[in-house]
């Protein structure tokens, strides 16, 4: 994975106000891990009351997936859901800044064997994940032990873009960053017999998507899974990673590789891609991130969801 590098203009007075922000926050992630969980806890409560586009969004999304919940049943997801997204902050800078060896004390993997084995046969791998907030470290966590190459949007900002990459790249240090429209670039790879971390649970529009139910709730979902997999011959893996209680770390999961897929239509492939994505979220719903607007794409004709 390649970086442009540091650049002198990165010292302009207009980024100055952000280097403060990042050495700070380099400072405190320099803490215990329960005392980062703490603080994380602290932030989600923060935005709990402060982001209140944000706030609409979760529980418009709850109501949707989850209608037989009491109001406040919903209601503690939501705060739950804040927490982790607090957490996340500080997840995301200790993948940026703590020492490997550090990070890598609070890793649990099982089934790394199905990547070890796609590896050992040339075989390219789609790595199916969802959204989670434990994203940045779980990609973090499982770099260290075994290369996976991302899809990569840059950041508006060069200084924040810069600081991103490179701690990323840390975990990844022989991996592509392939920028997020570059169908052909993914394809290569997939042929060249490596992994690829794919997230198909967002709503990324109306184009190459169809809709099929997701929670009960016509969604719009893309369809590239499944060409991405036939015409880069590839396995379609599935992991899920779950941030364990009490301070234990995190556990990352890796399936076993979806058996005759892609199947026989789009529609087949989509309904099983979304009822793979359910039951995962259900494993820890708190912690998926529900912040996103899932099902702002609606069927023509129907009304909006938000």
């Amino acid at each position: 994975m390649k970086h442009s590098g540091f650049s002198l203009s990165f010292l302009h007075p207009r980024y100055w106000l952000l280097w403060c922000g990042l050495g700070l926050l380099w400072l405190i992630t320099q803490l215990p891990y329960k005392v980062l969980l703490w603080l994380g806890r602290v932030l989600g409560a923060l935005m709990l009351r402060m982001a209140v586009s944000r706030r609409r969004i979760v529980r418009r999304n709850l109501e949707l997936c989850f209608p037989k919940l009491t109001g406040s049943e919903r209601d503690e997801l939501l705060r739950k859901n804040f927490a982790s997204m607090g957490i996340a902050f500080f997840e995301m800078a200790m993948s940026w800044w703590w020492p490997k060896k550090r990070l890598s004390k609070l890793l649990h993997v099982e089934g790394l064997e199905h990547l070890q084995a796609a590896q050992a046969q040339n075989q390219g791998v789609i790595l199916m994940a969802i959204h989670f907030t434990t994203l940045e470290i779980g990609a973090a966590l499982l770099g260290q032990r075994h290369t996976i190459d991302g899809m990569y949007r840059a950041h508006k900002n060069p200084v924040f873009d810069y600081v991103q990459r490179r701690g990323r790249e840390r975990h990844n240090a022989d991996a592509h960053a392939i920028e997020r429209e570059d169908v052909r670039g993914m394809l290569k790879v997939l042929r060249q017999g490596r992994a690829i971390w794919y997230a198909p649970d967002q709503d990324y529009g109306p184009k190459q998507s169809i809709f099929v139910p997701l929670f009960g709730v016509p969604a719009a979902t893309v369809t590239a899974t499944s060409k991405f997999a036939k015409l880069g011959r590839a396995l379609v893996i599935p992991m899920t990673q779950i941030r364990l209680a009490n301070g234990c770390g995190y556990l990352i999961k890796i399936e076993a590789p979806l058996q005759d897929f892609p199947g026989e239509t789009d529609e087949q492939d989509c309904l099983r891609i979304n009822q793979w994505i359910e039951r995962a979220i259900m494993l820890q719903p708190e912690q998926y991130l529900w912040a996103h607007r899932r099902f702002k794409t609606r069927p023509e004709g129907e009304a909006k969801l938000y």
